[in-house]
């Protein structure tokens, strides 16, 4: 085991808290640019010459590297330390992010963001674990809360900061932006973060077996789900290989798990009641978060044809709507149960979801007010006392490789969400054509009018009444194309939503935590 430098909790106040702000600005950093690129797709797309397809490998990678670096985070931090871990990943992550601006076509740049997910993401976990050995009792759920609105902040504002950065430079400073505040928190944290010692010996000890069937397992899923869609499911020779190996991965994964002394993710974690409904909760707010944000941005693109920064400023309420509720969070979490205020959170995230549903072709901020301000305040309300409810009912010695666990559940929520709203964005818009295709009879008197209307429009202006036809005919299919994917939008909401029923039903089986709770037993 690590042995501490000396006990963190008897540094000077100032120390603590300074060192603390460094790895939550390391860790903004790292969350903020999984989404900083939700809104700048377009410009992304066209400056690298990229397909549609193409470009939704610009997010997934970045995700699907943190997601497989995030579990060993708690054993590598017991190997080099925390201090020199955080470093190290906020100076790989600092390098990356300046060739990513540097790309010079899509492969270069899904590359490079793979990169920068796998060399940044060792700053997500370790931030939640240095707070709970920093701070005790009331600190402490101040720093979750602190942790809990960077968590959902960050991806939310990020196509926000993402939309206004292209419209006044362009692409390339999205990534040019994390260089200097990179460059600070590598030269600093390793002065004013001590929590442990460098201890190399554990590297003969290491679970490299369960780091090898974990990467299979979860790398070979995410492809499956991300390239499904695309390549005709299991009509594609290496669409059915990858399944093959994340099956059997997944399967010797958990047997290894719950068998090895020391395994790379401590699963047995799960069996502490919060805790594991706490990773349930974290699953579900990262298909929250992370689907949201995704299917806005696409919508207003696809359907409204917004630019980056129309895109940008039509989310800014979610952000703004996040903050206030901080303010007031922060005063009720002091003398409120945190287990109503999470349900409260949950109803309000679940609701704000929910009210997409009814969006037409007209939606644009104003429609998306209410909405986005009821996800707001529910992102906020419900993310920090899951953090709370659910690294607080474990003790220290635990919270390393629990944590790396916790963060991944909120990411795989994530990674898993969006990569199956691309699949309803597929299935569901083929679904929603075809019927309303059935419709449009030649002979309706609504269909012959609207022909008519547009066949004398380009007649008008081409002069040629036969090209003026086909351009009706092919005015029309815009916009039954643009209905339909209104209605697979729609759809796509609903089924998000839905997930939060789940997980209000989980809180029911949670124990009392926070302020109310009895400390945590040392197991």
């Amino acid at each position: 085991m690590t042995q501490p430098l000396a006990n963190p909790a008897d540094q000077p106040m100032r120390t603590k808290v300074f060192a603390f702000a460094l790895m939550c600005l390391g860790f903004f950093m790292a969350t903020l640019d999984i989404q900083i690129v939700a809104s700048s797709l377009k410009d992304i797309g066209g400056g690298l010459s990229a397909s549609q397809d193409e470009l939704s490998w610009v997010q997934t990678s970045y995700l699907i590297a943190e997601i497989l670096v995030i579990p060993m985070s708690g054993w590598l931090t017991r190997v080099f330390s925390t201090r020199w871990l955080f470093a190290f990943s906020a100076l790989g992550f600092t390098i990356t992010s300046m060739l990513c601006g540097l790309a010079w076509d899509i492969n270069s740049m899904i590359l490079f963001r793979g990169l920068q997910g796998a060399l940044g993401a060792a700053m997500i976990p370790t931030v939640f674990t240095t707070a709970f050995v920093l701070f005790p009792g009331k600190q402490r759920l101040i720093a979750a809360t602190t942790i809990g609105a960077l968590a959902s902040l960050a991806p939310t504002i990020g196509p926000v900061i993402g939309g206004w950065i292209t419209s006044q430079w362009s692409w390339h400073w999205l990534f040019y932006l994390n260089l200097v505040p990179g460059i600070a928190v590598t030269l600093m944290v390793p002065k004013y973060v001590h929590v442990d010692n460098v201890d190399l010996s554990l590297l003969k000890k290491g679970d490299y077996l369960g780091i090898l069937l974990m990467s299979g397992f979860l790398g070979c899923l995410e492809y499956v789900l991300e390239e499904g869609p695309r390549k005709n499911w299991f009509g594609d020779d290496v669409i059915i290989l990858c399944t093959w190996v994340s099956a059997i991965c997944g399967f010797l994964f958990l047997v290894h798990a719950f068998t090895a002394k020391e395994p790379i993710v401590d699963l047995r974690a799960l069996a502490v009641r919060n805790f594991g409904i706490g990773s349930l909760l974290s699953f579900i707010t990262g298909i929250g978060i992370f689907c949201t944000v995704f299917l806005t941005p696409l919508f207003l693109s696809r359907v409204r044809g917004f630019d980056s920064l129309q895109i940008g400023l039509a989310l800014l309420s979610v952000g703004c709507f996040q903050l206030i509720a901080l303010a007031a969070y922060s005063t009720l979490a002091r003398i409120v149960d945190m287990r109503l205020l999470m349900v409260f959170g949950l109803v309000l995230f679940g609701a704000g979801c929910y009210l997409y549903v009814p969006l037409t072709n007209q939606w644009g901020w104003q429609e998306l007010l209410i909405p986005q301000a009821l996800r707001g305040i529910g992102q906020q309300f419900s993310i920090a006392p899951i953090v709370t409810m659910a690294l607080g009912s474990l003790p220290p010695s635990r919270l390393r490789s629990a944590s790396g666990l916790f963060n991944l559940m909120r990411n795989l929520g994530g990674a898993i969400g969006i990569a199956v709203s691309s699949t309803m964005l597929n299935d569901r818009l083929n679904l929603h054509y075809e019927r309303l295709d059935e419709h449009l009879n030649a002979g309706r008197p609504l269909v012959e009018s609207i022909l008519r209307q547009q066949s004398a429009h380009f007649a008008a202006v081409g002069g040629n009444a036969l090209n003026a036809a086909n351009a009706g005919l092919s005015e029309l299919h815009s916009l039954l194309m643009r209905e339909a994917l209104v209605l697979t939008f729609s759809d796509t909401f609903l089924a998000v939503s839905l997930c939060f029923a789940v997980g209000l039903l989980s809180v029911l089986f949670s124990r009392p935590f926070g302020h109310s709770a009895p400390p945590p037993d040392a197991h």
